[in-house]
Formats: structure tokens, C-alpha cells, sequence
């Protein structure tokens, strides 16, 4: 049996290192993480004149990317919007081979920009962080890893990701299947054909609806338990020619001028027209015409309406359901695919490639956990209130304990002893989403509340690092040696954060946009993880912050 399993939280007792005595390394900044958000983070870093190591869990550089090796995993944003955007030379000499690029392709670029700016030599693989313990006396974080070794620095950063903590199902008899059994996250590198098996999927999201069509090609039989149905649209990707590339490499600063205008950082912004004020031909028409075109249009591209008026909301989800039956011939099956619970677009929507035709193969079944529940996990396979599917293989796509699971599973410690996963107990309290109170030189750059984890990505990515960046520099010049928020400032962003989940539908649906996650006990209330403001506006925040000589935090 194989059996893959996301990390553990880490220990509270005294870290091994500190038992074992492992030599200490010093570094003005240490970045936790070597995706897209560690790699530029060094690279700025770097070019300020700040000594930075970057720590990471995987054996290579790319985050997400490198861990996510499932069939089907790729980009919901273009790709020439994905990339960084720093460098102009990096821009003209990188060619995408696909307007929406899948796993292979995105690793091998951020894998290129590592070695063309010569940053793997500031970064260590191989090391899972488990303590990070910030030491009042000599006002300096002391970073222990899993392999023994100790780091301290004088700052703290976290890349770790907002997608990065894989969650199993609360399901019994997960240890006794004998066939192989891995989540998504955690794709041995090894497995890449199921044919001739019989496979089972648990999870519908978006991990789930990009790997059934895959999976469903090669497989004998599949069978894809689901609780709840998402509302997915499809991606319309197709290859990019050398001469459509070429192009693109003329267009840049108008892509990324696009981008930094849109609340999402997407090409795609919200059409401000009235609803109401365009003829119901018109309406359809246009929804047409989206629901034809590639990427996150049919989601941010529609009328702004639809994510902040229920009745608007329903006129479109009805669009969208019909869209549902038509591709599924299964009726039934049509109308259990189909979400009953929310509206479109009020979770992430998931972008799928021949999701809903794969369930026209003889070979697909759906199994409709609400209507015949998981019992528990057999030696053999799945076994519900109904009967028991044999399996050769188990695919947990169960998502995440998104944003924040990631900072709970490393024992992170501030002022006074005062533990993160603590304080962030009932959901998080930061200022700006970039640091907390009571945790000096601490930032989280990719934490909840920020500007990053609700946009496309690295355009959020490259506006934070950049911000944190110049502050780190005024901190140096102006030779102040310590900054937490004050409490006050925390609280203040609390309430923006909070009125502006009111301002949209996201509040009204239980997804990872709110905290959600039923394979985490404690999970079903709202957690307001997510900055609902858009790009434009958090960097006016940011910015005006700056101008105001960093109003809201304690330099000493």
C-alpha cells in the first residue's frame, strides 16, 4: 500500500535542532518558501542589498508548481499575465507555448528565472521549517527546519503559499486501503498512467474537476464521489504560435497596464454597464459570447452585478445551469453536477477542459455522496450507505486548509510567547495582511488579508514584495531596528476587510474564500481570509500608508 500524507503540524516542545545543537546560520532576512512569491522576494531582496536565504520543504524551487504535479493541472490565468513582469530581457526571451500553461511548463519557467538571475545559490531544499521563535533580547528571529538546522535572522518572511496545506477527509479506514492512495498535492512523481484501473476521485473542486477528464481517459472504470457540485466554466486554452508569441512580446507594458487596472489583476475587469439597462437579447448575447471565450471572462468579465445582486446573480446561474444540461446528456446527472446551494461565482470558479463531457463516457460514473454517504474506507475501496467500489486507486482532491493552514503547521512564536496559530485561532488579525501585532519583523507576504491571495497571483505578488521591499529600506536608513502594527491598526483593517466581504456575494457561500473546509473540524463558520477591495485599491492603501510614513506601525 502507498499511502501519501500532508505534513503534520509542528511539535510545540523545544524544537530537535535546539536539542541537537546544529550550528546557526545569520542572514538579515529569511523568506519560508521558494515559489513564485520566494523567488521574486530573494530577487529584490537581493538587489536592495539585504543577505536573504530562502527555506524550502521541496527538493527544487517552484512552490505550487512543483508539488502539483497531477494530470491536468495548469493555469487559470493567461500565461504571458502569469509571468513576472521585472524584467524586460526575461519577458523577450521566455516563449509560452500554450495561452494557459499546464504544470510542466510553468516549472520550467520559474526554474529558468532562478538560474537566470542566479538565485538557487541563496536558497536551501530539502528543509521543512518547524519553529520560528522570535527573540526579544537580541530582537532576531531564530528558525528551526526538520533537518536539524538553525537560522537567525533579523527578518522574517513567509512565501508559503495560499494553497499550500493539503487536507484528507474525515473518513475512517483511510490506512487500510491496500491500493495506492495519494491527494493531489502530494502526486508521486512516478505515477503517470492509470490504464487498465479501476480509479476512484473523492472531491469536486477545482483540483478534482481539472483531473477527472484525464484521469477519465485512461482509467477502466472512475468513479467521482461528490458532495458538493462547483459551478465551472470552460477554459477554451489552445497552443501559442511562435508568431502569436512575437506578438505578445510587443504588447507587454499594455498587458500589464491592463492587468493593474482590473480589480483581479486578470485581463478580464467587470463590465459597468447597468444590468438592467441592457435588453435581455443583449444580455444573453454577451453571455454568450463569454461563456465562448477563454479564461476568467466568464467569471470577472460579466456585468458587476452578478457578484453583488442576488437577483442578478440568479438570472446568470440559470444561463449557466442550461449550459450544464446541454453538455451532460445524462439528465440526471446534469442536475446533480449542477450547484443548488449557491450561485455562480460566488466561490472561485474552477475552469475545466471536457469536465462535463467526460461524464457522457460509459466508463465515468458519479457518485452522489449526499444521496448515498462515504461510510468509510475499505481495503478494497470506498465503501457507501449503498455498496462498495473496488479500487486499484484513490485520489484525495480534498482540497486545502487554504491561506492559513500553512502558517498553523509551523510553531510560530512573537513577543511575550505568544503562538500565530494562536492568536489566529478563530481567523486572522493583521494590518494590511502584512503583519500581525505582536510579532516584530514578521511579514507575511502571501498571508490572508492581502492584496495576493484573490487576485492573479504574481501581480499581487510583485506589488507586495515590492512595497514590503522599500519599507525594509527606509526601516535601514532611517536605523529603526523593529515594526509590529499597533493594535489599532489591526483592528481598523478587521473592519475594512470585513465590510468589504458585505459588498459582494462571497459572504453568502461556504467556500475557502470564507474558511470553509468540512475535512477540518471547527470549519463551518466564516473566516475573513480575503482582501475583497481589488489591486487598484489595496495599492492606493498601501501607498497611502507609505506617504503617511508607514502609518499604523510601531518603529522603534
Amino acid at each position: 500500500m502507498t499511502q501519501i500524507q500532508p505534513q503534520r503540524p509542528a511539535s510545540q516542545a523545544e524544537p530537535s535542532s535546539q536539542r541537537n545543537g546544529a550550528s546557526a546560520k545569520r542572514t538579515d532576512v529569511l523568506v519560508i518558501g521558494a515559489g513564485v512569491c520566494g523567488i521574486y522576494t530573494l530577487y529584490r531582496l537581493r538587489k536592495e542589498g539585504f543577505t536573504t536565504t530562502v527555506l524550502e520543504a521541496g527538493d527544487a524551487p517552484g512552490g505550487t508548481w512543483y508539488w502539483n504535479r497531477y494530470p491536468g493541472c495548469r493555469f487559470d490565468s493567461e500565461s504571458y499575465t502569469y509571468g513576472f513582469s521585472f524584467s524586460r530581457e526575461l519577458l523577450q526571451e521566455w516563449d509560452w507555448k500554450e495561452h494557459f500553461a499546464p504544470q510542466p511548463e510553468t516549472l520550467s519557467y520559474l526554474n529558468y528565472v532562478v538560474e537566470k538571475f542566479d538565485l538557487r545559490r541563496d536558497m536551501v531544499f530539502g528543509c521543512r521549517v518547524t519553529d520560528a521563535i522570535y527573540d526579544e533580547g537580541e530582537n532576531e528571529w531564530v528558525v528551526h527546519t526538520d533537518d536539524g538546522q538553525v537560522y537567525h535572522s533579523t527578518y522574517l518572511m513567509t512565501a508559503v503559499g495560499m494553497l499550500s496545506a493539503p487536507t484528507l477527509p474525515l473518513i475512517e479506514g483511510r490506512e487500510s486501503f491496500e491500493g495506492e492512495a495519494f491527494h493531489t498535492y502530494d502526486w508521486p512523481k512516478e505515477k503517470k498512467d492509470f490504464t487498465g484501473e479501476r480509479v476512484g476521485v473523492i472531491g469536486s473542486g477545482a483540483t478534482g474537476v481539472q483531473i477527472t477528464p484525464m484521469v477519465a481517459k485512461q482509467a477502466k472504470e472512475l468513479y467521482v464521489f461528490q458532495r458538493r457540485p462547483n459551478w465551472c466554466a470552460p477554459l477554451h486554452n489552445s497552443p501559442i504560435s511562435p508568431e502569436e508569441m512575437a506578438e505578445i512580446k510587443t504588447r507587454y507594458d499594455e498587458i500589464f497596464a491592463k492587468c493593474s487596472k482590473t480589480p483581479g489583476g486578470f485581463l478580464h475587469g467587470p463590465d459597468r454597464r447597468k444590468f438592467n439597462e441592457v435588453s435581455k437579447e443583449e444580455r444573453l448575447a454577451f453571455w454568450e459570447e463569454l461563456y465562448a471565450s477563454p479564461g476568467f471572462g466568464v467569471w470577472i468579465g460579466n456585468f458587476a452585478e452578478t457578484l453583488t445582486d442576488p437577483e442578478v446573480n440568479a438570472e446568470y446561474t440559470a444561463f449557466i445551469a442550461d449550459k450544464i444540461r446541454q453538455r451532460v446528456h445524462d439528465p440526471e446527472v446534469a442536475e446533480k453536477l449542477i450547484p443548488k446551494d449557491h450561485g455562480f461565482g460566488t466561490r472561485r470558479v474552477p475552469l475545466e477542459t471536457g469536465y462535463y463531457e467526460a461524464y457522457n463516457r460509459p466508463n465515468v460514473h458519479l457518485v452522489d455522496v449526499t444521496e448515498s454517504p462515504i461510510e468509510q474506507i475499505t481495503p478494497k475501496g470506498v465503501r457507501t450507505t449503498s455498496q462498495e467500489y473496488e479500487l486499484d486507486s484513490l485520489i484525495y482532491a480534498t482540497g486545502f486548509d487554504a491561506i492559513t493552514g500553512s502558517f498553523d503547521r509551523i510553531n510560530i512564536v512573537g513577543r511575550d510567547g505568544v503562538r500565530l496559530r494562536e492568536q489566529w485561532q478563530d481567523g486572522p488579525l493583521t494590518y494590511l495582511g502584512v503583519q500581525s501585532h505582536g510579532f516584530p519583523n514578521f511579514f507575511t507576504l502571501a498571508g490572508p488579508q492581502g492584496g495576493s491571495v484573490s487576485t492573479n497571483f504574481p501581480r499581487g505578488i510583485e506589488d507586495i514584495v515590492d512595497w514590503v521591499s522599500g519599507f525594509l529600506v527606509t526601516l535601514r536608513d532611517k536605523g529603526i531596528k523593529r515594526v509590529e502594527p499597533r493594535e489599532d491598526a489591526v483592528d481598523a483593517w478587521q473592519k475594512e476587510v470585513r465590510d468589504l466581504y458585505q459588498m459582494t456575494l462571497f459572504h453568502t457561500t461556504q467556500s475557502w474564500f470564507t474558511g470553509y473546509n468540512s475535512n477540518l473540524k471547527g470549519r463551518d463558520g466564516i473566516r475573513y481570509l480575503i482582501y475583497n477591495g481589488g489591486s487598484p485599491r489595496y495599492r492606493r492603501r498601501l501607498e497611502g500608508v507609505a506617504n503617511d510614513g508607514y502609518v499604523g506601525f510601531d518603529l522603534h
